[in-house]
């Protein structure tokens, strides 16, 4: 009879999983995991206690009742360092939670990232006296939807509780985990002002950072719609981002949803990285660590900012009254329709300046639930040309409304996975103050990105289109192969708003090693503070 199967966090089918069912008499069976993790046990009908062991990974108990109507997934959880701060986002004075899973003493501190990340203060070493008592372990079955649920197992003692009063200053934190034996883990923690205290509001993409956060098996990108039934063996074999020559992402008529509440592996910064060094990895250029660059930029040009979480301009904290200037940056791709209401009613009818650093972004539309997550609404399309989503420009063209109408351009594929700089359109503009350049000439061509080099411009870039503002000027585009360039555009509202828009996400990791970008993008924030 086949019982169930065994998946580790990433819904990696784990084999050689010694597994032990215990009925309500007493009755003890075996089994093992097979090679694709599957769970065969000859078990009398009734309600079964279940135990889990393998090397390497933590022991559990699981409750399941024989026969069932489909398979169990048995989740189990590799030995590491990890941990999330939850709620993950706040306001100063609140408190937070942190989360680490261990399998030894670990020490904890808080940082503030700024140019130089500021140890803010230590939270101790953490240990307990039961073997292996800092151990977390994940529920059975999708997570994702549900969220990890650490320090909900054997926390239930007040002194157990391990809450973190966030500091006065608005900003970028981060808790460091470290052990002795070398391990270290961070991440991050979203800090904003219990009252306005800048004419700047800086937003961290927290909602992408959730969209491409695989942990627990899915994301927007791996099983984007749902868990299959079988845990995976060999990706290459069975991901339909691997076997649909057309990428098959995104071709499903619905989508389960993603859950905040868990551990983002990606979003880490090493102990030792500085702001100027490169950023390595696939997914680091991206995200946290790609936002940070333009955090500490910020300070560094004694432009004060706001800081809060998309998720806090969807619920409200985030009152874009008391502001001036708007900044989303890197890759806002994912974005709620109040959000993009909000904004766009800012900018078109009460004289709000967007700055726009990035690139694909506000590309798809996400609706964020009671329970802290999220349902992505990419439709059922065939690619991110305009053809695959019947002839709109992006996934929020198809359910709202194209992003073009507010930010100026909007993500074509063409280009995406180059870099390289820009160049100069419109040598007049004010934007060029003081750097000298001429048009034909380059600029950005110093960048931290790693994944994509060559420049200030790529990644995945945008451009204007139909549904751009009649009044959208290029004052720069960049070099990208097959007219892949982002266009630098900026324009004005008939209230007195205005938007400027980089259109790449490569731009930020620029903005702290190339002096033009660093000029260009001083000069507009000083124009629309002014």
């Amino acid at each position: 009879m086949l019982v169930g199967f065994v998946s580790d966090e990433r819904y990696v089918a784990q084999s050689d999983v010694l597994l032990e069912f215990i009925n309500a008499s007493g009755s003890s069976f075996e089994a093992r995991s097979r090679a694709s993790g599957a769970v065969h046990a000859d078990l009398p009908p009734g309600e079964y206690k279940v135990i889990l062991q393998k090397e390497g990974f933590g022991a559990k108990f699981s409750q399941i009742t024989i026969p069932s109507k489909e398979p169990h997934q048995f989740r189990i959880l590799s030995d590491g360092l990890l941990g999330y701060a939850w709620p993950k986002w706040v306001q100063s004075g609140d408190e937070a939670e942190f989360r680490v899973h261990s399998v030894e003493q670990y020490k904890l501190e808080l940082w503030r990232y700024g140019w130089q990340p500021e140890r803010v203060r230590e939270l101790g070493w953490h240990d307990e006296h039961g073997p292996r008592a800092t151990m977390q372990v994940t529920p059975d079955g999708d997570y994702t939807q549900t969220g990890v649920e650490w320090n909900k197992v054997g926390y239930v003692c007040k002194t157990h509780r391990q809450f973190v009063t966030a500091p006065e200053r608005s900003g970028l934190y981060y808790f460091r985990a470290s052990t002795k034996s070398g391990r270290q883990f961070s991440f991050p923690w979203i800090v904003a002002p219990k009252q306005p205290t800048a004419k700047v509001a800086l937003l961290a993409s927290n909602i992408t950072w959730n969209a491409y956060n695989a942990f627990g098996g899915r994301s927007n990108y791996i099983h984007a719609d749902q868990l299959p039934l079988t845990p995976t063996v060999n990706s290459r074999y069975e991901l339909r981002r691997y076997t649909d020559a057309e990428h098959g992402t995104w071709g499903y008529p619905a989508y389960v949803p993603l859950s905040f509440e868990r551990p983002e592996p990606f979003c880490s910064i090493d102990f030792e990285e500085k702001i100027t060094d490169p950023i390595e990895g696939r997914q680091a250029c991206h995200i946290a660590p790609a936002e940070w660059r333009l955090a500490g930029w910020l300070e560094k040009e004694h432009i004060d900012y706001d800081y809060y979480a998309e998720t806090q301009l969807h619920d409200g904290t985030l009152d874009l009254s008391a502001y001036k200037v708007l900044i989303i940056a890197v890759h806002p791709e994912y974005w709620t329709r109040e959000m993009y209401d909000r904004v766009k009613r800012w900018v078109f009818e009460d004289g709000g300046r967007l700055v726009y650093l990035g690139g694909n972004g506000l590309n798809c539309e996400v609706t964020i639930h009671d329970n802290v997550s999220m349902t992505v609404k990419n439709g059922s399309i065939t690619s991110l040309w305009s053809e695959g989503m019947g002839g709109c420009d992006s996934r929020m063209a198809v359910s709202h409304e194209s992003e073009a109408n507010l930010l100026g351009v909007v993500f074509t594929p063409s280009g995406a996975m180059t870099g390289a700089p820009y160049q100069t359109v419109d040598e007049a503009h004010w934007i060029f103050e003081g750097t000298g350049l001429k048009n034909g000439q380059l600029f950005g061509e110093a960048s931290l990105h790693c994944r994509c080099p060559g420049g200030a411009s790529g990644h995945e870039t945008d451009k204007r289109s139909a549904s751009s503002p009649a009044n959208t000027h290029v004052v720069a585009r960049g070099l990208n192969p097959d007219d892949g360039g982002a266009e630098i555009v900026i324009f004005d509202t008939p209230s007195g708003g205005q938007v400027f828009s980089a259109g790449s996400i490569n731009y930020v990791a620029s903005l702290p090693v190339d002096q033009n970008i660093s000029r260009i993008t001083a000069n507009v924030l000083r124009r629309f503070l002014a």
